[in-house]
């Protein structure tokens, strides 16, 4: 069985919201990361995906995004604990509130970066740069439309 796992790539004014992870966190603590988390059981239920990704950037940084997500990719990994895990990308736009850690044993810090900034950076994991790399593709296709 797999953990199912969402992440919201939030754009605003060409640059990316990305959090610092908690040093507590037992998976990649300390690391940089998009916002996101474990989709919960709810039954019989639709938009579940969604939903949740919309729901856990407001509680971990205390913003709304816009209903219209984009699918950008999925992924599977094993955590540092052995735990199989699904993870799905979103490419998310920012909608209203100031970016903070809501959540500080998940999030250290917020921080908007350019994905120069990401690429560059030395806390920057290789799927997030990956991440950052399709989704700034998706947004270019998007403002072509």
């Amino acid at each position: 069985m797999f953990i199912v796992n969402v992440e919201g790539a939030i754009y605003k004014n060409d640059k990316w919201l990305i959090i610092e992870r908690s040093k507590k966190e037992e998976h990649a603590g300390g690391l940089l990361s998009l916002v996101g988390g474990k989709v919960e059981q709810e039954g019989n239920t639709s938009d579940i995906l969604e939903r949740t990704v919309i729901r856990e950037i407001y509680e971990e940084v205390d913003i709304k995004v816009k209903e219209d997500l984009k699918y950008i990719h999925s992924t599977s990994f094993v955590t540092d604990t052995g735990e199989n895990v699904v993870d799905i990308v979103f490419l998310c736009e920012y909608k209203s509130g100031n970016a903070r850690p809501k959540s500080p044993d998940e999030v250290e810090a917020v921080n908007w970066l350019t994905a120069r900034q990401v690429y560059e950076h030395p806390n920057a994991p290789d799927y997030l740069k990956e991440s950052i790399r399709r989704a700034e593709k998706s947004k270019s296709a998007n403002e072509c439309l």
